[in-house]
């Protein structure tokens, strides 16, 4: 009975983005986009149902492990394939030119967003990080040492081919999570120590070539990533801003400001959902920021995106669900599933993937997935106490 009712709570968690958007499907000027909007949410309730629903048949372990090896053979496949169909890319790219779009036209080859694919190599990144802790702590053979250690490489060089900041930030956290959680297990603490090291100097190797040949990474986080910042609001003052401050932090403080200005305009209950991008882009020529409006800037923050559409309810919704995830993490003290909390959260403070349904399906299914595994462990935590 304690196992359904924490179940059935898991299950209305998962939902919250969609009774969220639900509540307010009235609040429209287009009832066909907000049908269209529910379709994507419909992925919450399918996970939450059907995997919550059986929990005891999910194995934890076995799927991260072959997330991690399938992701990354996904990934490898279509590298490979875009090496061998844009020699001409490939070829400017040796040569030092136009190295900051290597990594979005990569991604878009893909059919994805570079910040969205990113987000997913990151977290395996920190999988195969976790694996080969594991590894070598249980004592697992060589073959098993080299593959997982391979993949990590590999996939922290696919972080940095792509090459999104939020994303190479969340490497380096995740590896601290962890290492934190390694060591405070206390298994082993000489070789955790070890293996941490070596992961430490292997990600600093890779890093350091990586930076070598390709310069235009260092020009990125140390002169585009702030450029500009007194211009925030006035971006049109910039000559050629295209070229400067595209991915620049003061494009997206520009876009929060405008965001935040408008939702403050139509509290308590906000735009609705369907129209928020229209009156977004509608309130970047009202205040005459031309460049804003040419390229029709979505929020590129979930918290400011759902205050825009739904007033104060929105920005609580989107915390209590990421929070959910927190507290799995924290409660079963899983350092991955601790990591896709700060992953997601901090991915969505600079971008918007709970609009996104590739955000929304990697979210709720992973969400489903530690849901289930904290009830296993509830479930054999009762029984052990039945038992005494």
């Amino acid at each position: 009975m304690k196992t359904i009712k924490k179940a059935n709570g898991l299950r209305l968690l998962i939902a919250l983005p969609l009774l969220l958007e639900l509540l307010f499907f009235f609040n429209t000027d287009s009832y066909y986009n907000e049908v269209k909007i529910l379709e994507k949410y419909a992925a919450l309730p399918v996970f939450a149902w059907f995997i919550i629903g059986n929990y005891h048949r999910v194995h934890f372990y076995k799927l991260l492990t072959s997330y991690a090896y399938l992701t990354l053979l996904i990934v490898l496949f279509y590298w490979f394939l875009f090496i061998g169909t844009n020699p001409i890319l490939i070829a400017k790219y040796q040569s030092g030119i136009d190295l900051w779009e290597m990594g979005y036209v990569f991604s878009q080859s893909m059919g994805l967003h570079a910040p969205a694919l990113n987000m997913h190599m990151a977290f395996v990144t920190v999988i195969f990080l976790y694996l080969i802790l594991q590894s070598f702590q249980k004592h697992r053979g060589l073959k098993n040492h080299i593959f997982r250690i391979s993949g990590f490489v590999i996939s922290f060089f696919m972080v940095l081919f792509i090459n999104t900041r939020m994303a190479l930030v969340n490497v380096f956290l995740g590896m601290l999570i962890v290492f934190f959680y390694a060591l405070k297990e206390q298994v082993n603490v000489k070789k955790t120590i070890k293996v941490s090291l070596i992961s430490i100097i292997i990600s600093v190797v890779v890093l350091i070539v990586f930076v070598k040949n390709n310069n235009y990474m260092t020009y990125k986080y140390q002169v585009v990533t702030f450029a500009y910042m007194d211009k925030v609001g006035k971006l049109d003052e910039i000559k050629n801003p295209e070229a400067k401050i595209f991915n620049s932090m003061v494009t997206r403080l520009s876009i929060w400001k405008s965001a935040w200005e408008l939702s403050l305009q139509n509290l308590p209950f906000g735009t609705g959902a369907s129209q928020s991008k229209t009156d977004l882009i509608a309130y970047y020529k009202q205040t005459n920021q031309q460049f804003l409006a040419k390229y029709e800037f979505p929020t590129h923050n979930q918290f400011l995106d759902y205050f825009l559409k739904y007033g104060f309810l929105g920005p609580i919704v989107v915390l209590i669900y990421l929070l959910g995830i927190a507290y799995l993490g924290l409660d079963l003290k899983q350092p991955v599933v601790l990591f896709f909390f700060v992953s997601f959260f901090t991915s969505n403070c600079i971008d918007d993937f709970l609009i996104r349904f590739d955000g929304i399906v990697f979210s709720s299914f992973w969400f489903a997935v530690f849901g289930s595994y904290w009830l296993q462990q509830k479930a054999i935590a009762d029984k052990v106490q039945q038992v005494l």
